[in-house]
Order: C-alpha cells, then structure tokens, then sequence
C-alpha cells in the first residue's frame, strides 16, 4: 500500500502542476481539520450552556457522591451549588480567613466600657500587648463558624487529609434552613460584597434581602455581620449596638439552624462584652448554655463572663460543673486553679493550673497562667517556680525569667536598675532629694493623725506583717482629697509630668512595719519606673532585692528600680520604715505613647 501511495505522489510531482497539486492538498487537509476544531468548540460551549440552562447534569448525584467531603462554595454545607462550582460552572469564591475577637477583650476591665473612642488607636478585634491588666486570667476565642475558611484550590487528584483535617470537615456548621437554601444565591451575592470589604454595599444587599425576606436567619445575620463590620470600619458604637440588636433577632427566629443559633449568641456576647454590657453578656451566654447544655466550651465562656463581673464565686461553681463532667479540660483546670489562688488557697491550685498548662489546649498558653503557677510554687518553697517562668519566657510571655510584666511595649531598655543620669529626670530627682525632710513632715503628720488615710496593702503580696500605702495620684489622676492633707508634697511634683501624667503607676507613701515580708513579685507593664525616697529608714533590717542584687535605703536619697522585674522585700527592723515611691514614665517612650497608652 505504502508502495502503491509512493507511486502515486511521484506521478503527481512528475505530471506538469504536479507540487502545485500536493500542496493544494496539503492546504485542503489543514483546513478540514480546523474546521472541525470549530464544530466541537462551538458543539462544547452550547454543550455548556445547556448544562447550566437546562439542568443536564444531574447535580444532585454529583452531591450524593462527594457530600460531605468538599464544600466549594464555603457556605458550611455541601449541596447543589457546590455540585456547579466543581463542574466548572459556577467561579468559587475566594474566602478569607479572620478570626474573631477574643471575649471581652483581653485589656477589657471588668464592667469598663469598651466602646470605640477616637483616641483608640487599635482596630475592634485587635489585641494590644501594652493592653491594661483584666482580672480574667485569659481571653476566651469566641469565633463565628464562618470565620473559619479553606483557601485550598479542588484538585483531581485527592490529597493526603490528616484525621484533624477530617474531623474539622465533619463538623462544619450548618448555617441555612431549607428555605434559605433555595435563595442560597442571592445570599452569596451579599456576602461576597461583605468578604471583598465593601461593607455598605453588603449591607444594602442583606437589609434589601431582609426586607424581602424576614424570616430567613441566615440573611438577617449577613446583616448583623455588615453591621458589625461596619462598625469596626466607622469605630461607631451606634452601628455597633445594631449589629447586636440583629443578632439577637437572628436567634429568635423560627426555623434557625442550631449551628447558626450558636454562632449567632457567641458573636453578640463577644460585641456585647467590648461595649462594657458585661451583664447583657453574661445573659447571652446562659441563654447558650440552656440550649446547647452539652457543649462545654459554652460553660468555660460562661465561666470567664463571671470573672469579667468579679463574681469569683459563680466562676468556680460554673468550673467545678466543668470539671465534674469533663475533670481533664485544661481550660477548666487553669480557670479553677486561678481562683483557688486568688483565695488564697495557694497549695491547692498548683496541681490545676500545672496539669492545665501541661494540656496545652486552646485557651490555656497564657502568661497570666505561667506567672500565677510559678508564684504559688515560689509560695510553697518549689524550686520548679523558675523551670515554668522559663517555659512562659519561651512561650514568648515573659521578656526574660526575671521580666515577668504582661503588659509590654517592646523594645524599651531593660536593666533592673537605674541612675537619675539614665532615667534624664535628674530634676525631679534633686528635688525630692533636696526637699526630702519636707516630704516626711507631711507624711508622718498623716500617720500621727490615726485619720485611716494609710490603707493596707490589698494585693496579697504580703507573706508576714502590716503594709499601708496612702496614694496622691493613680493612674496619672489626682487624688484632690490625699493632697488636701500632704498639699506641699502635691505642690512641690505638680510640674514632673513624668510623674503625675504617667498612666501606669502611682505616687504614694508607704509605710511598713517591722516583721514584714513582701513576697517576690513583679509589676504589671515595663511603661514605668520606679523611685524610692527614704523617708524613716531604721539602721538595719530593711532591704530590697531587684533581681540578684540586693540594696537598702537610705534617708534623703533615692533608689531608681524597674519593679517589672522580680523584687522583694524585707523588713526586719525593730521600728517602721517609711518611704515616698514615684512612678516615672519609661524615659525611652514617645509623647504619642506616653497619651495613647491605657491606664493601669
């Protein structure tokens, strides 16, 4: 045959126009086969359209076969949409992940109003290291289900999922009913506005959807999100306060998907905590638990919401009903652990904020847990205290073992102790020193009097003896009725606003009594150092120890000390020791951070 084509083609090339011939052949070949590239690109596209326009496909089958396992769209389920974004039908949304705020805010005090204020500089869901001291012990995550997102593209070829992958898949929450499922479209239009940050537009979507539609929960919560959002990007406490009235609507609608009810209620404790309802929050997360009773990550939030208020005693009783149903829960254990000790009940709470750390879950990797399980051991004599200050020092909570401050501005020089040179409040400095004698006439005249204006040391920092402190200025305010009685002590610091403007101290007297011990500590911020002017120092007896070294006082003269260092104190004189103490400003902090820092 070969031989028979060769013939052939050789007549063709030796007839006249014989290569004329080929070529037309040739060209007539290549023609015919692009010309039916066209006919199955033109056959595929109206093949596509028909998929799309007339349901050829049946994706119903396509979600009975992968159900379960891959959710394209990001709407917590797999279902129909999902079946067209595989097919290549439907372009898959790109979801961002953003966690969401910690409850209450982790600086937030108990009952303090944490609302948007323009001198804030931080964003709602941020969470700023030189954030104030709160007597929760650790921020709780209270993130919503949707804030919980895959980035990974749909492959052909199945990868490798590790169990905890699987698990996740598993247990994603479902956020529509039956009715919002068939209006699932109009829903993602909105929420895609919202998640490419045009919140307004969002919002017009989901209110217009609302509107429309009132008793879809999932479309009113789109709405209370674009509230939300809103007011994060406006810092609007307004807008804030609706984002919250739309949550709570969403849970009182009919036919809400459990998911949906719990990722609802913990977003508006969350909002409802950082505008300072401390109480409204509390009552949203009772509400949580009564419906949802065998979760108990919602009995752990619910615990924290009792300490936000100061109610220890409802703490421990809600960590105790954890423990009995679930006695390894590590957040448990650390919580109840830190209300033993702040009890008092020192021995008692080691074994649970140590087995709690050891646990390593979420909530649990806090310095505040780290700091009171090293000081109870230190307490009780364990010489381990410093193996868990180390351990938080490389959890990166503590700047050093020594450094033990939570709340931190980085970067400031760091030296236990100071000279009036280093500091550059050399003024202040000599003038205590040269109106020291002033200082402790005033000061004694206040102790003579019995008037109850020395008030005892309140922090449990003390192991024997009796510690008073009597204070002129906190957290950089006046204390207009402790100045009507020292008024030439007040009048001489007016001009140090080093002194009087600094936020996160005090200027106080204290007294002590001989046979007191004060038990090592630190401070609560490096933002600040601290000056001793002795005032009455007894000759023998009286130290203090920063760190490894170890000084006295002495009358007229001032001691520079960072009390974010681990200090301690000793009393062992047979007579009162007397002092003035002046918190400074960090000197290494700018204008704009000494103004926009929170008290402490």
């Amino acid at each position: 045959m070969k031989q028979k084509k060769t013939v052939r083609n050789q007549a063709r090339k030796d007839s006249p126009g014989g290569k004329t011939a080929i070529k037309s052949e040739k060209k007539t070949e290549g023609n015919s086969f692009f010309s039916w590239l066209l006919v199955l690109a033109f056959l595929g596209a109206w093949l596509s359209v028909g998929v799309m326009w007339f349901d050829l496909v049946d994706y119903n089958s396509v979600v009975g076969t992968l159900g379960g396992v891959y959710d394209a769209d990001g709407d917590g389920d797999f279902d129909v949409e999902d079946a067209k974004v595989l097919l290549g039908l439907t372009e898959k949304p790109v979801m961002v992940a953003s966690p969401e705020n910690p409850l209450g805010e982790k600086d937030s005090l108990p009952g303090e109003n944490r609302e948007f204020t323009t001198e804030e500089s931080r964003t709602a869901n941020q969470i700023s290291p030189e954030s104030p001291p709160a007597t929760q012990p650790v921020p709780t995550s209270v993130s919503t289900p949707e804030s919980i997102t895959e980035t990974t593209e749909f492959t052909e070829e199945p990868s490798v999922e590790s169990k905890e992958e699987k698990e996740a898949k598993k247990k994603k929450p479902k956020l529509l009913n039956k009715f919002d499922k068939t209006i699932k479209s109009e829903i993602n239009a909105a929420e895609k506005l919202r998640k490419k940050g045009k919140i307004e537009e969002s919002l017009r979507a989901f209110e217009a959807l609302v509107q429309k539609f009132p008793q879809s929960p999932r479309c009113r919560y789109g709405k209370a999100q674009a509230e939300d959002d809103l007011a994060e990007k406006k810092r609007s406490n307004e807008m804030l306060l609706k984002a919250v009235n739309s949550y709570r609507e969403v849970a009182e609608l009919p036919d809400v998907p459990p998911d949906l009810v719990k990722a609802t209620l913990k977003r508006c404790a969350d909002r409802q905590q950082f505008l300072g309802r401390t109480k409204g929050s509390l009552a949203t997360l009772e509400k949580l638990v009564q419906i949802f009773p065998e979760d108990i990550s919602l009995k752990n939030d619910l615990g924290v919401a009792h300490l936000l208020l100061g109610d220890n005693k409802g703490a421990k009783r809600i960590y105790e009903e954890v423990l009995a149903r679930a006695p390894h829960d590590g957040f448990a254990k650390v919580h109840y652990g830190f209300i033993l000790k702040s009890e008092n009940m020192i021995a008692e709470s080691i074994p649970y904020l140590r087995e709690g750390l050891e646990t390593g879950e979420p909530g649990t990797d806090d310095g505040r847990f780290y700091f009171h399980l090293g000081d109870a051991l230190q307490r009780t004599g364990d010489k381990s205290a410093y193996d868990w200050y180390e351990a938080g020092h490389r959890r990166g909570h503590f700047a050093s073992v020594w450094q033990r401050s939570l709340y931190n501005v980085p970067g400031l020089r760091a030296r236990p102790w100071w000279t009036a040179e280093e500091t550059g409040y050399t003024a202040l400095v000599k003038m205590l020193e040269r109106n020291w004698l002033t200082i402790r006439d005033e000061a004694l005249s206040v102790l003579d009097s019995n008037s109850g204006q020395f008030l005892p040391e309140d922090e449990n920092l003390r192991e024997t003896g009796d510690w008073g402190q009597f204070t002129l200025w906190q957290q950089g305010r006046k204390v207009a009725a402790s100045c009507r009685y020292v008024p030439k002590t007040c009048g001489l610091l007016e001009r140090y606003t080093e002194a009087t403007s600094c936020k996160r101290g005090q200027i106080k007297f204290s007294v002590m009594q001989a046979g007191t011990h004060v038990w090592p500590h630190t401070g609560p911020t490096n933002c600040r150092l601290r000056m001793h002017l002795g005032l009455v120092i007894p000759s023998k007896g009286c130290r203090i120890r920063c760190t490894n070294q170890t000084r006295e006082w002495e009358e007229g003269k001032v001691l520079i000390f960072d009390d974010s260092f681990e200090h301690e104190v000793w009393q062992e004189a047979e007579s009162f020791r007397l002092i003035f103490i002046v918190d400074v400003w960090h000197p290494e902090l700018t204008q704009l951070q000494r103004q926009t820092l929170s008290p402490i």
